[in-house]
């Protein structure tokens, strides 16, 4: 791997990335809290250059004042719409979908999914490493609070679910036992579905992550990938000629309300 990922935890259910050049510069993705990332930044003597910022929710920005007091200038890269409002704290490049990233002597390809908010930012590295923030989770997506069902539909089932099936998918919250439980209820007879809520049980039993996941998985069990199914229309009511985007969205409200 052209550069090493860390997993920090932050709070009780969010994690920030650094990623680790061999030259000890690094760069963070969506860090809600710089409480976590300094001492850990200074026990390794990184020095901190980049901020690749998914979208603008403080809680994956708020650490960016306390980063720039520690280290200075830096560069924090956002999408151009949460520049041209002023969105993201200390924002200094607005990228574009489709723009190339160089860092690292590797290359990251923004792409623009909007849904969850109308500034949201995928970053996909070219070793096959994405970091897709709260677009996407292990095992569900999003909730909508910018952008339209139609929109969600688009970024999750032509953007995400169209990279290569071997990705592996980094989002920023720990919500994989709660979207597991509401999978099994719309999905209850997927046995790839069943297996992995196993292993994620296990996994939290001993307080380990459940980020990443390969691409291919969810596109097995994670029902906003799968909407295009009999299994997933049934759950939310509506028949094979209803467009996608309705089914998602009918589905994103039924787990709004979700109480299992």
């Amino acid at each position: 791997m052209p550069f090493e990922i860390v997993q920090v935890p932050v709070w009780r259910d969010n994690y920030a990335h650094l990623l680790i050049a061999d030259d000890g510069t690094c760069a963070l993705v969506d860090g809600p809290d710089a409480g976590p990332l300094l001492p850990l930044l200074e026990q390794r003597g990184l020095r901190l250059t980049h901020v690749f910022v998914t979208h603008h929710h403080a809680d994956h920005t708020g650490s960016h004042p306390a980063l720039l007091e520690r280290f200075g200038p830096l560069e924090i890269l956002a999408s151009a719409w949460d520049l041209e409002r002023g969105r993201v704290h200390g924002q200094t490049v607005g990228l574009f979908d489709k723009d190339a990233v160089r860092w690292a002597g590797s290359t990251a390809i923004v792409r623009e999914v909007p849904g969850h908010t109308l500034g949201h930012l995928l970053w996909v590295w070219d070793d096959g490493r994405a970091f897709v923030g709260d677009t996407l989770f292990v095992g569900g997506c999003g909730r909508l609070f910018e952008g339209t069902a139609e929109q969600l539909d688009r970024s999750l089932n032509e953007v995400i679910a169209n990279l290569p099936p071997d990705t592996l998918l980094y989002c920023a919250h720990e919500y994989t036992e709660a979207n597991l439980r509401f999978a099994r209820h719309v999905d209850p007879d997927n046995e790839a579905l069943e297996r992995f809520a196993s292993e994620v049980a296990a996994l939290r039993a001993r307080g380990r992550s459940t980020v990443p996941q390969p691409l291919s998985l969810e596109l097995v069990i994670n029902p906003f990938l799968r909407c295009d199914t009999p299994a997933i229309r049934a759950a939310v009511g509506l028949g094979p000629d209803a467009p996608r985007h309705r089914v998602l969205g009918a589905l994103r409200a039924m787990k709004d309300g979700f109480a299992g």
